[in-house]
């Protein structure tokens, strides 16, 4: 925080509290002082500094002096504001994004400042116990972007068709890989190199490296045909938005602010969505969802119609479903798996409703090995498809939620010796079931899941990889609640 705007909110505070203290209202100062009342609430919220004559006028009226006044000495009820103002912490919190005026915020502090910062601290340190970064702060604060707009963006939708215009592309058709170069080289002026990245160990994990000064685009030779689509879209997403405040790097290593966060997001969806037409796909799966019996190869069929990246196709559901067929009780989950590591982490989650399961962990607990993402994770190293798919019905025993689940597993394409699969989940509801007719097929297997082995009361499961601790640890509590309670009878 620039130090002119901690000067002004450390003097607003001050004037408040000391105005409070001495149970004067705003009008009752204004009074006093000859200084308005709108005049002073701009003070407090920080937003003016008063010149020296005023400071005066206001020292004498609060029975105090100037060089206490303008200290940025703060007592121990303010101190804590201090410290949260001089951490930079708002600034890194992106509040305007979910309609939050700082001011605001610096009010609520301002009214129990010592309660407030306990608070705070409690979140930092329930933070550090779960080893949650600025990084995974950020990511957080991305996906309650995207599930408080239901994960779709008109105005991103509207770019997309803008673009399509100007450049004579067919939405109906699906993209070639030169289309999209042809572009960046004529229209962006982008030098393309495809074999810088393979010359230096340390950026194997790396597809591209954008470098602005020359407009050179390094991609890596690894790369595959969907991948190299997705990359240039993202390119041309940046300019033809005008985004400048961007990440370098695909995938990313490292960003510096959350805004960086933001359009690499807003990049990707504009990419996402070119290269999978809104329109065309609603058509094709209103016909779909017709069908009485869900048929796994020809929903395979649909995927490869756009792209040979399930994670794209899936990922643009999340936008489609919500918005056009009304289905918001939705999950995405991406997980990654190495065969000689018996770990099988979750690297990306968005939740549209928001919904408590099933959700990432950052307790190293298990997740359930009978999620369907899961068991086929664990089945493509072994066998020689290079897309499995599989799918099912998950009933989560603990809240009788079901879900109609699908999952497709591939090699990882950023990692050698790695896999990765795609969860997506529907919720079955009345509305979805009147939506997607193949939602009341009974020939679709059902399972009952958990969340993590830890939590999970089912007791006979062959997939248990762990015993359920968390669900002992409740019952043995419950136990010696019920026999106190029971001392608590015979004693009263």
């Amino acid at each position: 925080m620039i130090e002119e705007e901690y000067i002004r909110l450390i003097f607003g505070l001050k004037l408040k509290q000391m105005r409070t203290e001495k149970n004067l209202s705003l009008f009752g100062l204004a009074k006093m002082t000859g200084l308005s009342k709108s005049y002073l609430n701009e003070i407090e919220k920080g937003k003016k500094y008063p010149k020296r004559d005023k400071i005066l006028l206001l020292a004498e009226a609060l029975e105090s002096n100037y060089d206490h006044l303008v200290s940025l000495k703060l007592d121990k009820n303010l101190a804590p504001i201090g410290e949260i103002l001089q951490s930079n912490i708002l600034k890194e919190i992106p509040l305007e994004l979910f309609g939050i005026k700082e001011s605001d915020l610096i009010d609520i502090i301002a009214e129990a400042p010592v309660k407030v910062n306990a608070f705070i601290s409690t979140l930092f340190e329930i933070a550090k116990h779960y080893n949650l970064t600025r990084e995974s702060f950020f990511l957080a604060a991305l996906r309650s972007y995207q599930e408080a707009n239901n994960n779709y963006f008109d105005e991103i939708e509207s770019q997309v068709e803008k673009f399509a215009k100007a450049y004579s592309i067919d939405l109906n058709k699906r993209l070639a890989v030169s289309e999209l170069e042809e572009i960046l080289i004529e229209e962006y002026g982008y030098t393309i190199n495809n074999e810088e990245l393979s010359q230096h160990k340390e950026l194997i994990n790396l597809r591209s490296v954008f470098v602005p000064t020359s407009k050179t685009l390094l991609v890596s030779s690894e790369t595959d045909e969907s991948q190299r689509m997705f990359i240039y879209a993202k390119e041309i997403a940046y300019n033809f938005l005008n985004i400048t405040d961007r990440l370098y790097t695909f995938s990313w290593i490292k960003f510096e602010r959350f805004d960086q966060v933001l359009n690499n997001f807003l990049a990707s969806y504009f990419a996402g969505a070119l290269l999978i037409p809104r329109k065309p796909l609603v058509k094709k799966l209103k016909t779909f969802f017709e069908k009485k019996t869900f048929d796994a190869v020809e929903f395979q069929s649909l995927i490869a119609e756009y792209t040979d990246s399930p994670e794209t196709f899936y990922q643009r559901l999340t936008n489609i479903l919500p918005k056009d067929f009304n289905l918001k009780n939705l999950f995405f989950l991406r997980f990654s798996y190495k065969p000689d590591r018996s770990d099988i982490k979750l690297t990306k989650e968005l939740h549209i409703t928001n919904l408590l399961e099933p959700h990432a962990n950052e307790s190293y607990e298990h997740y359930c090995r009978r999620w369907i993402s899961l068991k086929t994770i664990k089945e493509i190293p072994n066998v020689n498809d290079e897309h499995l798919f599989d799918s099912q019905i998950s009933s989560y025993t603990h809240s009788g939620v079901e879900y109609f689940t699908m999952s497709s597993a591939t090699k990882d394409p950023f990692r050698k010796g790695y896999y990765r699969s795609i969860g997506f989940g529907i919720m079955i509801t009345p509305n979805s079931s009147s939506k997607i007719a193949f939602l009341n097929d009974e020939k679709i297997k059902r399972r009952e899941v958990g969340v993590t082995c830890e939590s999970c009361r089912i007791l006979d499961c062959a997939e248990r990889v762990v015993p359920p601790k968390t669900v002992e640890k409740k019952v043995r509590f419950a136990q010696t609640d019920e026999v106190v309670q029971g001392i608590f009878e015979k004693y009263k």
